[in-house]
Formats: structure tokens, C-alpha cells, sequence
């Protein structure tokens, strides 16, 4: 299984999100998301992902707090947590399948 990250970077903001990494199914993964020119306290912060040959699916987010709301198709699989102090964004995918392999984004609100 493979999961693939990329960067995005815009007017001075970024998104960087952690290496590439190969998991076998059944395991647990974290990706991670560092945040800089923004606060994340201030903003919705979102978890994204394209699987191969198919459109963007939106996983979830996590509001300006610690609440967390999630698609309902993949609700119970995955966790959205973040570490302001850290300017940290964290994705934890459980119970891996082929189905995961994916590229995984993280993304800000827009306001």
C-alpha cells in the first residue's frame, strides 16, 4: 500500500505534509501536516484525498477547537488531530486497506 503526499504553498501560506509511505493492510499510519504563515486556531483545517484515477474525497475536518466531524463513509476508520503549539496537522488512517492507497491532502478554510 502506498500513500502519497504532496505540498502546496500559496502568498506566503503552506501546507507541507509528511513523506510518502508504504504500510501493509490491517496496520495504522499517521500523516502529519506542517502548517506555517497561518494560525491554525483561527481555521477549519481539512483532510483530503485522490485515490488513483478518481476524483477528490473529502475525509474530514477539525474546527478551531478539537471537534472533529468526518464523511460518513469513512467514519470509525479515521482521526483528525492537531498540535497548535507544534503548528501540527495529524491524519491517523486505522485498520489500513488497498482501497486507502491514495494521495492525502491537507487543506485550510478559505476564511
Amino acid at each position: 500500500m502506498i500513500l502519497v503526499l504532496l505540498v502546496s504553498n500559496s502568498y506566503g501560506q503552506s501546507l507541507t505534509s509528511s513523506a510518502s509511505v508504504v504500510k501493509r493492510p490491517g496496520e495504522t499510519v499517521t500523516v502529519s501536516c506542517t502548517v506555517s504563515g497561518f494560525s491554525m486556531g483561527s481555521y477549519y483545517m481539512h483532510w483530503i484525498r485522490q485515490k488513483p484515477g478518481r476524483g477528490l474525497e473529502w475525509i474530514g475536518r477539525i474546527d478551531t477547537g478539537t471537534g472533529t466531524v468526518f464523511s460518513q463513509s469513512l467514519q470509525g476508520q479515521f482521526s483528525i488531530t492537531k498540535d497548535t503549539n507544534k503548528n501540527m496537522l495529524y491524519l491517523e488512517v486505522k485498520s489500513l486497506k488497498a482501497e486507502d492507497t491514495a494521495v492525502y491532502y491537507c487543506a485550510r478554510d478559505a476564511h
